[in-house]
């Protein structure tokens, strides 16, 4: 059995603190809290990654905004295309820091996903970002920069829908309880309407049974696995890891949980929560084909750390937000994730 720790910090996490951030990769080992959001703030809209191409998704993103009851402000690049990029490197990451540097913002909300957001990393200054912490939220191709100023920053992020997703009353809901009122929920799968004499959907299965508690990070595996061996990606040590993806063949699920066990990345969890793998699905045609939860079992079980699927985030229509970089406690058996503190300040 590993041995698994739920401490975060180090001797050397301490030293890098004592430092001072850096841009050449030195982490941040203290926590920033972005300061909760109340009705009649002024947000930016932003795109960090892929091209919006059809012109009534940003009048989508703007109704959304405001029935969350917020002002929504467009970053100054956000409709430029460069290829399926919604402009260049450069311009996205300047929308990103115009958004943190200005004073009268207050979060900043991805318009929307695809590819991208990790060709920026390198461009943002992640000591100007720690001194004006705000609330970020996205999610999908978004993995990359949530997770990059939780580790660059310390900055706490929020994996949640995009400003273009649909966000359903129960969603918006959720979402003010934690950015608003700095709520700390149990993250559970909600009671389904089904007509049938078993459920079908939004099931809970169990892959390692028990509890376990340490900082949530994660989100898109494609996405996180593609920072492996980068100074962006999370110190794994003591974390729940969170993951969900789309679209993806199971053999590609597999190479990329291999890739996060080779790397070491599984012997260092506290445990596991997948969320949605939409579309995904089988490789081969008959007897002896993998299905997803033997691939799951077979990493889960090797880590031997709580780990269980079916939360209600990622490409679903109940996409919980997920704050990276808040402690939680999660029950495999019982399907939960117990926010254990609150995500803004």
């Amino acid at each position: 059995m590993h041995r698994r720790t739920f401490l975060a910090s180090s001797a050397a996490t301490t030293v890098v603190a004592a430092l001072g951030l850096s841009r050449q990769g030195e982490a941040q080992s203290s926590q920033v809290k972005p300061t909760a959001l109340k009705a009649g703030d002024e947000v930016r809209l932003v795109a960090p990654a892929g091209a919006i191409f059809e012109r009534v998704r940003f009048e989508i993103a703007a109704e959304n905004m405001r029935g969350l009851g917020l002002i929504p402000t467009m970053g100054s690049h956000v409709k430029e295309r460069f290829g399926y990029l919604a402009g260049t490197d450069e311009e996205r990451a300047s929308d990103l820091m115009d958004a943190f540097r200005a004073p009268n913002v207050k979060a900043v909300f991805a318009l929307t996903g695809g590819w991208g957001a990790a060709r920026t990393l390198p461009l943002l200054d992640f000591e100007t970002i720690r001194a004006n912490p705000k609330v970020v939220i996205g999610y999908s191709d978004i993995t990359a920069l949530l997770n990059a100023l939780q580790q660059q920053a310390g900055l706490t992020t929020f994996h949640g829908p995009n400003g273009t997703s649909r966000w359903r009353p129960a969603v918006a809901a959720a979402a003010k309880h934690i950015l608003f009122d700095g709520g700390a929920p149990v993250i559970k799968n909600p009671v389904p309407n089904f007509d049938t004499l078993a459920q079908h959907d939004m099931r809970v299965q169990t892959i390692v049974p028990g509890k376990a508690e340490g900082i949530l990070v994660g989100g898109n595996l494609t996405v996180l696995t593609a920072l492996a061996g980068s100074r962006y990606m999370p110190d794994m040590t003591g974390k729940i890891l969170f993951l969900e993806d789309v679209g993806e063949a199971i053999y590609r699920v597999d190479r990329m949980l291999s890739t996060l066990q080779l790397s070491g990345t599984l012997d260092k969890i506290s445990g596991i929560v997948f969320g949605g793998f939409t579309r995904v699905g089988n490789d081969g045609d008959g007897y002896g084909a993998f299905a997803l939860m033997d691939i799951f079992d077979h990493y889960c079980r090797q880590a031997n750390v709580p780990a269980f699927y079916g939360a209600p985030f990622g490409h679903i229509a109940s996409n919980s937000i997920m704050p990276v970089g808040t402690r939680a406690r999660i029950n495999a058996e019982a399907g939960t994730i117990q926010l254990l503190e609150p995500s803004v300040g």
